[in-house]
């Protein structure tokens, strides 16, 4: 996805009440913005930060500039959970996804589970639905290898659930792992941030569920979600192979 109008260079002062921050536009402006993430972004909030910001001009708006990326250590990461859903979509659509390549339709938001709403429902003649769920991730702590989740999510656990029981009925369930930084060659869960998830995770894997980490190329001018990258889970030998 293109930023129209360009992002706005500036520099963080703090992020706070998890929906705000303070920042220094580069000719010196103070502003305050809207966070489009409620998650602890953990790494992503030193103050000093260089930042970029969208700029929206809707009346019915508080704030105009809206976070949009982070710098850390030279690499830009987006922030805004509000976008891989879009960057999942033109991924799979582009063909960079092949498992799941050669679906005739895409739907959006369709209810499933227990009060809940797939991201994406995939259809096609003569192959099986395929439930398709998709996460944001933006978190590092080793050089080179993205992991999920930051912190506790107890409704991510719900969702593999809910994938596992659309497996066992004859449909495909997939975790897609957007990540939403480049300087990654490899993915793996929090299993000491979340081990709830960890063994969510594996429960399903084990009853068929799949899972793929899509790593996206971050520049001030555009996001897209580019290629696959390796999952660690899906190398152990106790899991499922046969996905990367």
């Amino acid at each position: 996805m293109v930023f129209d109008p360009p992002l706005v260079p500036a520099t963080l002062v703090q992020r706070y009440k998890r929906f705000l921050f303070d920042a220094i536009l580069d000719d010196g402006t103070p502003i305050t913005g809207s966070c489009p993430n409620t998650g602890s972004m953990r790494g992503l909030t030193t103050p000093g930060s260089r930042i970029w910001l969208s700029l929206h001009d809707s009346p019915t708006r508080k704030y105009r500039h809206m976070l949009e990326m982070v710098e850390v250590n030279g690499t830009l990461v987006g922030i805004n959970t509000g976008l891989p859903n879009r960057l999942a979509e033109e991924a799979i659509t582009a063909g960079r996804v092949p498992a799941l390549d050669g679906y005739g339709t895409l739907r959006r938001e369709q209810r499933y589970g227990t009060n809940s709403r797939i991201d994406f429902l995939l259809s096609g003649a003569g192959r099986p639905d395929a439930y398709v769920e998709v996460k944001n991730v933006h978190f590092i702590r080793e050089e080179g290898l993205a992991e999920f989740p930051d912190t506790v999510t107890k409704r991510g656990a719900k969702h593999l659930d809910e994938l596992s029981q659309m497996v066992a009925r004859g449909h495909r369930g997939v975790m897609l792992y957007v990540i939403q930084r480049p300087d990654c060659a490899s993915f793996r869960l929090c299993h000491d941030l979340d081990p709830a998830y960890a063994a969510a995770f594996r429960h399903a894997v084990d009853r068929g569920v799949e899972a793929y980490a899509l790593r996206c190329r971050v520049t001030p001018a555009e996001i897209i979600a580019c290629d696959l990258i390796t999952m660690d889970e899906m190398r152990s030998g106790a899991l499922r192979t046969g996905i990367l």
